[in-house]
């Protein structure tokens, strides 16, 4: 066999790393980038763990994440086009789409589990409880609680569990006074003493539990229904409904593992709080919060977003959520009206993802 020369050699090698590099480059430029806005919150491990462990590769995604403290200040990010696609409450949704025509794409998970109004163990407001029948495991009475100074991020899912709740005890948030902090201000704030109240979702309620802070209420308890969604701007919904549909199913494929995996993941999700939220949790309230987050599949969310018996389950907690705008006079009722008469939540890339393999 005739051998190559030095420069034949070198030529070929040459080539082989101007090909190699080319490919590399076409392969990079096929990826789909996208930024995804997230809260230190469960469903956000979903993401960080398919993005840690290079998953979103495998669907052609390049997906990067910010973080927000709360839905109003992703939504106020939103026409800066900083980020594509979120996960935020559904009470911050119902703003977006007022202001921004957002659309409503999924959902994660019912929430109203894991958002609490929290007393210390001295409070006078859990020596009753019971006051409504209606609604027995709530602590509080109206005597108890007129007066009283609650901690809590408004316009969000805590405000509207807080709302509920004294809803349910014939009050209303005039009746008391509110002070607005993000979620990791309150937890700080209430530990020096500030405050009679606080209201937090996960996981900053382990952090309450922690600190021997005790449950007044939670969403389930006053019959508050949270829907935690997944949002993208209009714009980019609609000139990207196939980049919109393939993080859909990269994230649902990750829903489907973590249902299969459960507990198994409570080191990586333990991990996830300290590397990117920034909160340490024990073993034991990691186990807790992973329990209390049922997450919807692919599936579940096709028959939430189902219109072909009439309104939708997703567009009926949605109406009722609205009406907490109203009630707070964040808007008037024509403008509720307005935003749940829009297209706004919709199911064609749900539809779409369902159909990718």
């Amino acid at each position: 066999m005739k051998k190559k020369g030095k420069k034949e050699v070198g030529f070929f090698v040459a080539l082989m790393i101007v090909l190699f590099a080319f490919s590399g480059s076409v392969m990079g430029a096929d990826k789909i980038k996208m930024m995804v806005s997230h809260q230190p919150e469960f469903e956000s491990f979903l993401t960080w763990q398919g993005i840690e462990e290079n998953v979103d590769e495998k669907y052609g995604l390049d997906l990067k994440m910010m973080y927000f403290d709360s839905g109003m200040l992703q939504v106020e990010a939103l026409p800066a086009r900083t980020w594509d696609v979120g996960a935020l409450g559904a009470v911050p949704m119902v703003m977006a789409a007022l202001r921004y025509e957002a659309y409503m794409i999924g959902m994660t998970h019912d929430d109203a589990d894991n958002v609490f109004v929290m007393s210390r163990p001295d409070s006078e407001v859990l020596s009753v409880k019971g006051f409504n029948p209606e609604y027995p495991d709530m602590y509080g009475s109206p005597e108890k609680v007129k007066g009283k100074t609650i901690l809590v991020t408004t316009v969000s899912a805590a405000h509207y569990v807080m709302s509920t709740w004294l809803k349910r005890l014939g009050l209303k948030d005039e009746d008391v006074k509110i002070l607005n902090m993000e979620q990791g201000q309150a937890v700080a704030a209430f530990q020096s003493g500030k405050g009679d109240l606080v209201v937090l979702w996960a996981p900053f309620t382990m952090s309450g539990l922690s600190n021997g802070w005790k449950r007044v209420s939670t969403g389930v308890d006053c019959g508050a229904v949270l829907p935690l969604v997944i949002i993208t701007g209009k714009e980019y919904g609609d000139k990207n409904p196939e980049k919109v549909a393939t993080f859909l199913k990269f994230y649902f494929d990750q829903v489907d593992r973590q249902i299969k995996e459960g507990q198994a993941q409570a080191k990586n999700y333990q991990r996830f709080l300290t590397d990117w939220a920034g909160i340490e949790l024990s073993d034991e309230m990691i186990e807790m919060d992973i329990e209390l987050h049922p997450m919807y599949t692919l599936q579940r969310n096709i028959e939430m977003f189902d219109v072909s018996q009439g309104p939708s389950q997703a567009y009926k907690a949605m109406d009722d959520l609205s009406g907490f705008f109203t009630r707070n006079n964040r808007f008037s009722e024509k403008e509720r009206q307005k935003v749940m008469n829009t297209p706004f939540i919709t199911d064609r890339f749900l539809k779409m993802a369902a159909e990718m393999k």
